[in-house]
């Protein structure tokens, strides 16, 4: 009898506390403005992809937001259950939708890859010994599509004394072969310190490291400063047979200012099938920096770049094989001052996104509606332009402080 009320009691609590949940929803979620877009141009079928992250701010109040396919949904509306993964990436979330039993536990949309056939996972585990040293081991695992087969297996992780941290950053098949490229903190004599990046082969049928590759080593010391970054991949789980890599040089000032060397920093390509290394280089007369063409696009092919030079936003496309713009095309949308904007690349086109004018000098964040430019990427062309609106006429007559971007992407 004890066991079976201890049960009912458990059964209460959950039941109470998911009850309890629901009327905070409520009473947060009412009363605040639902934005949506509204057109200036072009067709609003061109928004069912778009998720945008963002917040709204009243004095005292903030709520996280996404306005998704047009319609808003802040944080404090999802469910119980909802609440508890946090926000998702879509790429993770159709994954997690279409293979719900093999992506349990599994993370970070970069340790995967996927084709037709094959849908493969890579990841590294760390933890350190009650000596001090680290222990790291490769999580593997692959599913075979048509018979819904999971493989799964941990292996070693090659010299793994020398390493402090391992980063998974692209995962590649190639051949039958699982191609893992990491970005590595090397342990190093003295004061100084290592930068490198691994490409590590696996053969799957056989479950072992067959190969560990050093792309790129850089040693320093002191106040020295070098980091690894990546432009972004528009398609991180598809095949490439190309991947960037930018290597940023600077130095860390005693008065704890950071200065960054351009002469000194570079891109890096790497060819899985050719196993080459090439420094990728522009044309001197370009505006493009390398801060800049860092934050681009990439989709092994070419790299596509936001350039905000000028009166009006431009994207310029790089053939990465050539080394050359391609395509410099002027899009329907003025640069401001201040003016913060998003972007991404999918499908085609350009999304931009203009998000918050701000004026530090004032000590103060002033606002006003962002805009989303969607542009087709071989033309230049206007596919849809629009600004942000509060649906309500209601609402419209309440005290807005601002609605804040952070994000956006397209599923």
């Amino acid at each position: 009898m004890k066991r079976y009320l201890c049960s009912i009691i458990i059964g209460l609590v959950v039941i109470l506390s998911i009850g309890t949940y629901y009327v905070k929803v409520a009473s947060s979620a009412s009363g605040l403005p639902m934005y949506t877009f509204k057109k200036l141009e072009g067709s609003s079928k061109e928004l069912d992809p778009v998720i945008i992250h963002g917040s709204h701010e009243a004095d005292p109040y903030y709520e996280s937001l996404t306005i998704e396919s047009n319609q808003t949904t802040y944080d404090s509306e999802k469910s119980y259950f909802e609440s508890l993964t946090g926000r998702q990436d879509a790429q993770m979330g159709r994954l997690m939708k279409e293979h719900r039993s093999f992506m349990r536990g599994k993370d970070y949309i970069d340790s995967f890859y996927e084709d037709s056939d094959f849908l493969a996972y890579a990841s590294v585990n760390e933890d350190f010994t009650k000596n001090g040293n680290m222990e790291a081991e490769f999580d593997i695992a692959l599913l075979e599509k048509k018979g819904n087969d999971e493989t799964s297996f941990s292996l070693e992780l090659p010299d793994q004394v020398r390493k402090m941290n391992t980063n998974v950053v692209d995962v590649q098949l190639v051949h039958s072969k699982l191609q893992v490229l990491t970005t590595n903190d090397v342990n190093s004599n003295d004061d100084k310190q290592t930068k490198e990046v691994h490409l590590y082969t696996i053969d799957l049928a056989n479950k072992k490291v067959i190969s560990d590759k050093t792309l790129f080593s850089e040693t320093y010391k002191g106040n020295d400063q070098v980091e690894v970054g990546m432009p972004v991949d528009v398609a991180p789980t598809q095949s490439n047979n190309m991947i960037l890599f930018s290597v940023i040089k600077g130095v860390n000032h005693e008065d704890g200012s950071y200065e960054e060397r351009p002469n000194e920093s570079k891109l890096l390509s790497y060819n899985y099938e050719t196993e080459k290394m090439e420094h990728v280089k522009w044309p001197k007369n370009e505006s493009l920096s390398l801060d800049k063409i860092r934050k681009g696009f990439g989709d092994g092919k070419n790299l596509y770049v936001v350039d905000n030079q000028s009166n009006n936003y431009h994207i310029k496309t790089i053939d990465l094989s050539s080394q050359k713009v391609t395509k410099d095309l002027e899009l329907d949308l003025a640069v401001h001052k201040n003016e913060e904007y998003f972007a991404t690349v999918k499908n085609g086109s350009v999304y931009l996104l203009l998000g918050n004018d701000r004026y530090p000098e004032e000590m103060d964040y002033k606002t006003k509606p962002p805009q989303l430019l969607i542009a087709d990427l071989k033309t230049g062309k206007t596919l849809y332009k629009g600004e942000t609106v509060i649906q309500s006429a209601e609402q419209k007559k309440t005290k807005n402080l601002g609605f804040y971007v952070e994000n956006i992407e397209v599923k």
